[in-house]
């Protein structure tokens, strides 16, 4: 079977982004009168979650400076639901994967899944929090903003999401996840709301980013503010995000899916794919087949996500570690997402089986676009009919004209960086 010949190209996004992290983060301190909150002696514990968040060590490390500046010693705690196996442990090392290592940021890593019951929700929710956290003498949350790949709301992933499924741990999201897509969607707020009222926490720290995955915002928030401010920068970062340049295609080939990328290993919001029981599925883009190629180191084994895709390799499929995976998404109850999609030798016969699959389509007229991963997205390659399209757009820029699809002697494409 012949491939159409494929083009590398670089999507250009208007963008704004912070140049000066350290003196971002110096200014919003000041903004929510940390030398009134923060004294001498003190300990305060720091969140830090398992999703990929850009500069997220740097963040982390001038937050902590910003507390020693203070007289007070930060430490880090891991605020995630069931990722890292949910042990103390694997939580640990996705923290440190991140690049949050106490070498780094000057902060030991104190990991617990251990929580405390503080207090209950109007639905009667038991709230939860780590308890080295909730034992510490301030707690800063911090999460960042975006749209969530699980459903569509005022709030979605961001500070209070980290405040109770982060913050309450496994315990919380097994709390949570109990009432499918409205336990998120709907109860998680209350519950991060009552997190914050019922703990030490001195204030959030949300953080947005642009269409190139570049930090844009970064805000304190007094904790009774944190609601309301976050609707807005979640509206805001809904115009900044990217998104793939065409709404139809016939395969999509994502070289790397990975818990680092999205929770989801995929973000639906660049797929188009929620697979979420009563949860209406995007109208774009539309996509024939998805093929994932690879999984991502950090992830583990967690392979959260496969069950988004339609075709996948021999490589990523022997990389699976059905415990980690399935301790996920058996806490998310999204049981669809872990589902194994037929498995080809690698990419050539991924895409082969593919195109075949694309129903009166001759393969050199099939509509493919390959991305490194759904995180970013900026430099990509499109098959010969949407280069066409696309070449002469003012976003657009050439990287490199239209060639013959290169394997390696496995048969699967060569990195794109």
């Amino acid at each position: 079977m012949s491939f159409p010949k494929m083009a590398k190209i670089r999507q250009k996004f208007q963008v704004e982004s912070l140049q000066d992290i350290p003196g971002t983060i110096a200014e919003q301190f000041q903004q929510v009168n940390a030398d009134e909150k923060i004294k001498p002696g003190m300990e305060i514990a720091i969140t830090v979650g398992s999703r990929g968040i850009n500069n997220i060590p740097l963040i982390v490390k001038s937050v902590a400076d910003e507390i020693r500046k203070r007289g007070a010693t930060p430490f880090v705690f891991p605020a995630m639901g069931s990722h890292g196996g949910a042990t103390a442990e694997g939580q640990k090392e996705m923290v440190e994967s991140l690049g949050v290592t106490e070498e780094f940021t000057g902060c030991e890593i104190r990991s617990s899944m251990d929580v405390e019951e503080v207090g209950v929700t109007s639905e009667g929710i038991p709230v939860y929090v780590d308890k080295i956290a909730y034992n510490a003498d301030g707690i800063i949350v911090m999460g960042r903003i975006k749209p969530h790949t699980d459903f569509k709301n005022k709030i979605e992933s961001g500070v209070l999401k980290m405040a109770s499924i982060g913050m309450g741990k496994h315990k919380q999201a097994l709390a949570l996840h109990t009432y499918g897509i409205k336990g998120i969607s709907e109860m998680m707020p209350e519950v991060g709301k009552v997190a914050i009222a019922k703990s030490n926490t001195l204030f959030g720290i949300g953080i947005v980013e642009n269409a190139h995955e570049e930090t844009a915002i970064i805000e304190a928030i007094e904790p009774d503010q944190i609601e309301e401010r976050e609707r807005e920068l979640l509206k805001k970062a809904f115009t900044l995000m990217p998104s793939l340049p065409v709404d139809e295609m016939d395969i999509l080939l994502v070289d790397e899916i990975g818990k680092n990328y999205s929770g989801t290993g995929f973000d639906t919001n660049i797929i188009g794919r929620i697979r979420v029981l009563g949860v209406e599925e995007p109208k774009k883009p539309s996509i024939k087949y998805v093929i994932a190629s690879n999984l991502s180191e950090v992830s583990h084994g967690n392979a959260l996500g496969i069950g988004l895709a339609d075709l996948t390799t021999k490589r990523l499929f022997e990389k699976i570690d059905i415990k980690t995976m399935n301790e996920n998404v058996v806490t998310s109850t999204f049981l669809a997402r872990a589902s194994i999609p037929i498995v080809l030798d690698n990419d050539q016969e991924a895409l082969k089986a593919a195109l075949r699959a694309t129903w009166g389509v001759a393969p050199e007229q099939a509509r493919i676009v390959r991305i490194p991963n759904t995180l970013h997205i900026g430099e990509l390659y499109v098959s010969e009919v949407i280069f066409n399209e696309l070449k002469d757009k003012e976003n657009i820029e050439v990287l490199e004209d239209l060639q013959e699809m290169k394997f390696d002697a496995d048969g699967y494409f060569l990195p794109m960086h």
